[in-house]
């Protein structure tokens, strides 16, 4: 694992393209909305010599070690849950810090050139995240593509020591909830669910929301049975209660085809037992190959 960590290290803060770095499948998920982080690393990573890699490198095993060393611990401890009805447990707080801001990933349609659309996750004076920008559903002149306007936040990837992934378990849980302040504009929640390979990359689950607009804060709680399963942001036939042992990431998503600004406050997002819930899917089931 030391010799892994220490050639990932040095093949990340080479000079060599994106596209020809084998070792950035250590790092990253194969999608885009990690490729903005690797550009800026590359192009961080340009400007240090070969014994600055080799540090690097260095300081990258002692942080993977403090993981493992902090894995071990959690293993050997007594990690019983008690869980307390209708009390929140908060999953991601925004307060200001640069290790609070490494947690997300904000991408939109012009990242890829698919769009003119523009976003940010900045931090207000009191801590709390604003996820802001312009919409515009204005379609690229290019003849290939069809649909545009649409901007993203993402949470990071969970992840063990030495790049092992890992996955968030909210099965003693039924219900997500937010501290927002909106715009008026309809937002997308988004609870992620990437597979091994290729086929589960894109699952999810969606929920829509409605800001008020006011500058009084919301306070949203939702039961998981409400989420709606999708691939590629499309609603599917064949729905399923969502599976809260294999969660890989949150997202929030900006699409409703209006041009202009929009702003949506964010204080945290959490997640708590609601004993008034007992169903686990509010659609219809039912096997789409029967009918």
């Amino acid at each position: 694992m030391i010799v892994r960590a220490l050639q990932s290290s040095l093949r990340l803060h080479g000079k060599r393209g994106f596209h020809k770095s084998t070792s950035l499948l250590y790092f990253y998920e194969p999608e885009k909305s990690n490729y903005p982080i690797i550009y800026d690393n590359l192009q961080k990573s340009q400007k240090l010599s070969l014994l600055g890699k080799f540090w690097e490198a260095c300081r990258n095993v002692k942080y993977e070690f403090s993981l493992l060393h902090q894995e071990i611990r959690d293993y050997f401890a007594d990690n019983t849950a008690i869980i307390v009805p209708d009390a929140e447990d908060i999953i991601w707080k925004f307060d200001g810090t640069e290790k609070c801001r490494d947690q997300w990933i904000v991408t939109c349609d012009s990242d890829y050139n698919e769009g003119y659309s523009k976003a940010k996750l900045d931090f207000t004076a009191y801590g709390t995240g604003l996820f802001h920008g312009s919409l515009s559903p204005r379609v690229p002149k290019d003849g290939v593509i069809g649909k545009a306007g649409y901007c993203n936040v993402t949470s990071t990837r969970k992840r063990k020591s030495f790049y092992r992934k890992s996955f968030y378990d909210w099965s003693c849980y039924n219900t997500l909830v937010l501290r927002i302040r909106g715009d008026g504009r309809c937002y997308m929640l988004n609870v992620l669910q990437r597979g091994h390979y290729d086929m589960g990359w894109y699952h999810s689950f969606h929920y829509f929301i409605y800001t008020t607009g006011s500058p009084y804060w919301q306070h949203v709680k939702i039961p998981f049975s409400k989420f709606v399963f999708g691939t590629k942001g499309v609603i599917q036939n064949d729905q399923r209660p969502m599976p809260l042992d294999w969660i890989t990431g949150f997202g929030i998503t900006l699409g409703d085809k209006k041009e202009g600004p929009f702003k949506l406050e964010i204080d945290y997002i959490a997640l708590c037992y609601d004993p008034t819930v007992f169903e686990e899917c509010a659609y219809e089931l039912y096997d789409v190959r029967k009918l």
